[in-house]
């Protein structure tokens, strides 16, 4: 089992739903590949906060008062349709309002309903950066300046990651860590600006659904710039790699430092 297998199986390993003898050798894997332990604790967080952390509403104050107006004051002698059937119905009607808030989610997990292009690049990176933010250990070495980053990767990735800013005052570097893009490895490197994180993605760029319209001038570079779920992402190319630059940071200095970054790759 490689790493692109115990990938796809993750989900169903958390919900128990691998047969015996996938689960072992998922286990056997989780404990002798790092990265892949550290992809299932991002995957078991961010379940966590896609599951169990969606903000509960209260019916507000005139719904009750309302409801309360029109509720029979005084049961009627003769049993209505609801009170012979309604327990039962109960659990069925819930059964059917957890399938229509989850199934669309787990459609989503699961690949179902996959986003394809650009958008699907996007969706990725933004995926990837809040994986990043819920980890407990998001930074695999901590900076020492990209002299020390960069050779870090080196036989942990298939490429050699085209990274030569090397922060500065105003976007310092954090560190780096390995992660994934779709379905290649990544080099990350995480910047700084004030409280936010900025996440740098680095990959191999065949094969991908990169855009060709709505691209801007960016140093050495044509870039593709947009925002998804409250997140700025800058796409582009640089030979035969990739980047991603994702942030909660206004989109302006994100565009600055992908400047800095561009221009010195």
């Amino acid at each position: 089992m490689d790493c692109r297998d115990v990938r796809s199986h993750l989900l169903d390993h958390q919900r128990g739903r691998l047969g015996q003898e996938l689960q072992a050798e998922l286990r056997a894997h989780l404990g002798s590949c790092a990265t892949c332990a550290r992809a299932d604790e991002a995957e078991r967080v961010l379940t966590d906060v896609l599951e169990r952390r969606l903000p509960q509403h209260s019916a507000s104050l005139a719904l009750k008062r309302r409801l309360a107006a029109q509720w029979p004051a005084t049961p009627p002698s003769k049993p209505s349709w609801w009170q012979r059937w309604g327990r039962s119905l109960v659990p069925a009607c819930a059964v059917a309002v957890v399938l229509l808030v989850a199934l669309p989610l787990y459609y989503e997990r699961t690949g179902g309903g996959r986003t394809t292009g650009t958008a699907g690049m996007v969706g990725e990176a933004v995926n990837d950066y809040v994986r990043l933010l819920s980890s407990q250990h998001p930074l695999d070495i901590e900076s020492g300046g990209i002299h020390q980053v960069k050779p870090w990767f080196e036989g942990r990735l298939d490429f050699a990651p085209v990274v030569s800013f090397e922060g500065d005052q105003d976007f310092p570097l954090k560190g780096g860590a390995v992660g994934y893009f779709l379905d290649r490895k990544a080099a990350v490197l995480v910047y700084g600006r004030r409280l936010h994180t900025i996440s740098l993605f680095v990959f191999r760029g065949e094969g991908l659904p990169w855009p060709t319209r709505g691209l801007e001038p960016m140093g050495k570079t044509q870039a593709y710039l947009t925002a998804a779920r409250g997140f700025n992402v800058i796409l582009w190319r640089a030979g035969e790699l990739g980047y991603a630059l994702v942030s909660d940071l206004d989109s302006r200095e994100l565009f600055e430092l992908g400047m800095k970054l561009s221009s010195a790759s």
